[in-house]
């Protein structure tokens, strides 16, 4: 949570407390040599596989490579994936990738007691794509750059994926091999389908450039978003139309 906190700017390894909590990014500026950078935008993505260099797991590799050096890099990495999801095969970027996917946004929930700080915006229940946005560095321009810089360029990688994988395919030496590219296939294309339909809700939102009136609270400001966000009813209490 603390490594989050240092990504979005939050926080800082090289100063005590909290650093930015203002509105709309309103005189956010990045040290230019901070021990740990912080993410230009605000917007840290969590995807199924590393898309993009400031994905969470790799940000959070650095944070602990900086930290505690790139010599335990590994062990630290293997410590934290094997204490968040202790019942879960393979290496432990993937356990971790697991874990930020799937359940920190229900601790940070928890921790924060309803009124979330940083906002996890989700493609839907497959997650093709979603992405943790600091609330105090929200701007009216926010959407229209996870959709560019994000979940456009993300539909195109999946589709050059999946067509790899047709390749890969056609040229499979037995039926078993074929036959476990096609179900990795068919769930790229039920990736694409959920992304598609969450660029067009995006869009929508997008091309409204919301602004926000933190003064509302957290509980009023989040609904607005209720299309695009997780878990909307726990944090607002209300129900959004699709």
């Amino acid at each position: 949570s603390y490594a989050v906190g240092c990504m979005m700017g939050r926080y800082s390894l090289d100063t005590l407390g909290l650093v930015y909590a203002k509105s709309a990014g309103q005189d956010f500026e990045a040290a230019p040599n901070a021990t740990f950078p912080v993410d230009d935008d605000g917007i840290v993505p969590i995807t199924p596989d590393q898309y993009f260099e400031d994905d969470i797991v790799a940000r959070l590799a650095g944070f602990l490579a900086t930290v505690w050096k790139d010599t335990k890099l590994d062990r630290n990495l293997s410590f934290l994936g094997d204490s968040l999801t202790p019942n879960k095969a393979g290496t432990s970027r993937a356990k971790l990738r697991s874990y930020l996917q799937r359940h920190f946004y229900t601790f940070h929930l928890k921790t924060y007691r309803s009124r979330p700080i940083y906002w996890l915006l989700t493609s839907g229940p497959l997650r093709a794509f979603q992405c943790l946005v600091y609330l105090h560095r929200y701007n009216a321009g926010t959407l229209a750059r996870i959709r560019t810089r994000y979940v456009i360029p993300l539909q195109g990688m999946i589709a050059t994926q999946s067509r790899r994988l047709k390749d890969d395919i056609d040229n499979a030496i037995s039926g078993r091999s074929s036959a476990k590219l096609e179900k990795q296939r068919a769930a790229l294309a039920s990736q694409e389908s959920e992304l598609r339909e969450f660029d067009d809700r995006l869009r929508h939102f997008a091309d409204r450039r919301i602004q926000l009136d933190l003064d509302d609270g957290v509980k009023t400001n989040y609904f607005v978003f209720g299309g695009l966000v997780a878990q909307v009813q726990k944090v607002s209490g209300k129900t959004p139309a699709r």
